[in-house]
């Protein structure tokens, strides 16, 4: 664990990475200039077969927006992280890492696309996580509005700049944290998401 917060770290758009998150430690994630999506996945450290899981956590909260207090459990029912405090108050898991076949199928996309998803996996192969491994993902400041009939619409992200969320981890894990590449997931601009792992209870 570590006894001193991490240097704030900055994933510049369209982009990715991933790391280790100890058991107590505190993931930050900022959205510096507002209105940007963060993907995040993460794993057991130690256990791949132990990743997070939209399904149970979405289950076990019995609500698709979460926020504060509520739990990110992983696909064996085990507490991955908790939500600390949240300067949005809304985030979730109802859409899918935005991939290249997403962008040839939704928009007819020609040519490669930055994703999330590509993004996800290049990061995480340090780590032995082949693709397939990543599932839903943790959509931080995302918008997803779920109408009387069950369609989905994605909106403009409520976060300003500067604010953030805090995830706190109940085990080791391997992490791997974007910044989204979707046009229409970030009200139609790219930029960056920084971040930071601070110890239990740190001071902003």
């Amino acid at each position: 664990m570590c006894d001193a917060p991490t240097a704030k770290r900055r994933i510049p758009p369209q982009s990715g990475t991933a790391f280790k998150l100890k058991r107590g430690e505190i993931l930050r994630v900022t959205d510096p200039l507002g209105e940007q999506v963060s993907d995040l996945f993460a794993f057991k450290d130690g256990d791949l077969s132990c990743s997070l899981s939209s399904g149970r956590s979405i289950d076990y909260a019995s609500k698709i927006y979460l926020s504060t207090g509520d739990v990110l459990y992983a696909n064996d029912s085990r507490p991955m992280f908790t939500i600390g405090e949240d300067k949005v108050g809304r985030h979730d898991f109802l859409l899918t890492p935005c991939s290249q076949e997403m962008f040839e199928i939704l928009y007819h996309h020609h040519g490669h696309h930055p994703s999330c998803f590509e993004n996800l996996y290049t990061s995480l192969a340090a780590f032995g996580i082949r693709p397939e491994q990543i599932g839903t993902t943790f959509n931080i400041f995302m918008k997803v509005d779920v109408g009387a009939d069950g369609a989905v619409r994605v909106d403009v992200p409520p976060s300003k700049a500067g604010d953030y969320v805090e995830l706190h981890a109940e085990m080791d894990l391997i992490c791997a944290l974007t910044a989204c590449s979707a046009e229409n997931s970030n009200n139609g601009s790219f930029k960056p998401i920084d971040y930071e792992i601070l110890p239990p209870h740190a001071p902003r």
